[in-house]
Order: C-alpha cells, then sequence, then structure tokens
C-alpha cells in the first residue's frame, strides 16, 4: 500500500532565489522550435531535518532554460516525490516559487525550493507545461534525480 507523504514542499523553503539571466544561445538551426533544458542539483539540508522524528529536509535548485526558437512561458509545474519505504507524493501547481517565467530564446531562470521525507533517500521526477508565445502547448519532462542525506548533493543535466 502507498501511503503519502507529508505534504512536502509546501512548508519548508528556507531560501528561494529566482534569477533570469541571458545565457549564449544555441544556433538556430540546431533547435528545435519548442524545447527547455533542465538542470537541477539537490543537497541535503540537516539544519532543518530531525532523523529522531524522520523529518529528512532536501533544497533542489532547478535551472530551467528556453532553448528553443520560440518565447515561452512556464505555466505549472507536476512533482512525483517518493521515498525508499514506497510513499509517493503528487504535488501540481502553477508556476514555480510564485512565478510564471516568460522566457526568450537563450533565457534562463533559476530557482531553489524544498521538501522534507521520513527516510533519507528519495527521489522526484516531473514535468513543466509551457506555453509558447504562438499559442502552442508543450510539456518538458524532468527525468528522475536523487533525494539523498548521506550524499553531497547530485546534479543532473537533461535536455528537452
Amino acid at each position: 500500500m502507498t501511503r503519502t507523504a507529508p505534504r512536502a514542499c509546501a512548508a519548508l523553503v528556507s531560501s528561494v532565489r529566482n534569477r533570469r539571466h541571458a545565457i549564449a544561445p544555441l544556433p538556430f538551426s540546431a533547435m528545435p522550435k519548442y524545447q527547455f533544458s533542465v538542470h537541477v542539483k539537490s543537497a541535503f539540508a540537516p539544519e532543518h531535518s530531525d532523523p529522531a522524528q524522520q523529518r529528512y529536509t532536501f533544497t533542489y535548485t532547478v535551472t530551467v532554460q528556453n532553448t528553443g526558437e520560440v518565447a515561452a512561458q512556464l505555466i505549472s509545474r507536476h512533482w512525483i516525490i517518493s521515498d525508499l519505504s514506497g510513499r509517493t507524493e503528487e504535488v501540481k501547481g502553477l508556476g514555480v516559487v510564485g512565478h510564471q517565467p516568460l522566457l526568450q530564446p537563450g533565457e534562463a531562470f533559476e530557482y531553489t525550493s524544498g521538501c522534507q521525507l521520513r527516510n533519507p533517500t528519495g527521489a522526484m521526477h516531473g514535468s513543466y507545461f509551457c506555453v509558447a508565445e504562438d499559442g502552442a502547448r508543450f510539456d518538458v519532462p524532468i527525468p528522475e534525480f536523487t533525494l539523498d542525506a548521506d550524499g553531497n548533493g547530485h546534479e543532473g543535466h537533461v535536455l528537452h
């Protein structure tokens, strides 16, 4: 039986960084029309954790870059968060950390958020729903990345 973990990502965001910055765009001939790249770095937050109470807190910093040819807006997020015991939580909502960034080709948005698990190890994956300025709708999958209290944080580079 799968049980839902405590309300992850809602209570803790100890430090939220939001940054927009330009990154050198790829040559237009090499870019699909609608494409975002996603880079995630996760870290254990021992100062906000209490293993005796089965509370392990993690932060994750996400950089989303528009690597396509058309400006597009990140409208919503969908996360699936799981831990080693089989508990799974699904989180859906508008935007990311209160923002729905409109990204021009080559532009990036970075934010930091957090979640809690009942075990020292877990994983997250999900997707962003986006709408291009020409009205096209598309999903940006975010492949699984690890949340590990015994590690020093994990990075993943994912192109979509």
